[in-house]
């Protein structure tokens, strides 16, 4: 997708850089602001745009309701959680543990990444693979610097590898059992309406359903097990076979394949 990167309307030095960074990397043009509002600027240039804060990237794209930035979401409280010693439905699914290896292959806003890489800890290893150029950069930015007070969270963020790529192709460059544990979640057939916090990833996101051969390649390459999380109501479940973990009074639901 075409983009152009700019700043907030009253740059520093920082922010600045920041979008000569993100122009290096997304191959962007970087563009003065001139006052422009996003949509003047969406349709001076008929492009998608980010914006280079002082702290952060927003993603703007044609048609978006919100912008796409990065925040660790649902990761924060399920971090609390385990800290408090409770169960995570998808460490419970995955049966993860300390020093497996966990290759998500939808990273989107790297949530689940964020939750497998304090539970594999420093002598695990946690790759998330996210198709959408944009999406991958301004995750790999917040992970490494959005702000928190919490050491854990500030821990497991930074251990997130994160790379640019289509899940299939990765997953074919993969040898046999190579990943203990490997993650799908595929943006769900129906939304759940509730999820409000993903719906600038629905807008932004590389969007793929789950085929054949990504299942075929999933497996191969995992050690112990694959895990996808769909809809309850997703036929998913019963069209690659796989053991539907039943979660009362939610709307989505874990599955997985032994290896």
């Amino acid at each position: 997708m075409s983009g152009i990167v700019t700043t907030s309307g009253r740059p520093d030095e920082q922010s600045v850089q920041l979008a000569a960074n993100a122009a290096e990397v997304l191959g962007f043009p970087v563009v003065e602001r001139k006052k422009r509002s996003i949509v003047q600027l969406q349709a001076d240039y008929k492009s998608d745009v980010i914006i280079a804060g002082k702290n952060r990237f927003d993603l703007y794209r044609i048609g978006m309701d919100a912008p796409f930035f990065f925040h660790p979401n649902s990761a924060a409280f399920r971090l609390k959680r385990l800290l408090k010693g409770e169960k995570d439905p998808l460490i419970e699914t995955a049966q993860l543990q300390s020093g497996d290896s966990f290759l998500d292959c939808t990273l989107g806003l790297a949530s689940d990444s964020i939750i497998a890489s304090y539970v594999v800890g420093e002598s695990g290893f946690v790759t998330g693979v996210e198709a959408d150029s944009a999406v991958a950069f301004i995750t790999r930015h917040g992970l490494h610097t959005f702000p928190t007070e919490s050491v854990q969270l500030k821990q497991s963020m930074a251990r997130v590898n994160v790379i640019h790529a289509r899940a299939i192709d990765f997953l074919r460059t993969q040898s046999d059992s190579t990943w203990d544990v490997v993650y799908l979640d595929p943006m769900f057939h129906a939304p759940v309406e509730e999820s409000s916090n993903f719906t600038a990833l629905r807008q932004s996101g590389f969007h793929s359903s789950l085929t054949e051969e990504w299942m075929e390649q999933a497996v191969r390459v995992s050690k112990r097990r694959v895990v996808v999380k769909s809809r309850y109501d997703s036929p998913v479940f019963e069209q690659f076979e796989l053991k539907q973990m039943i979660r009362p009074n939610t709307k989505f639901h874990f599955g997985f394949k032994e290896k």
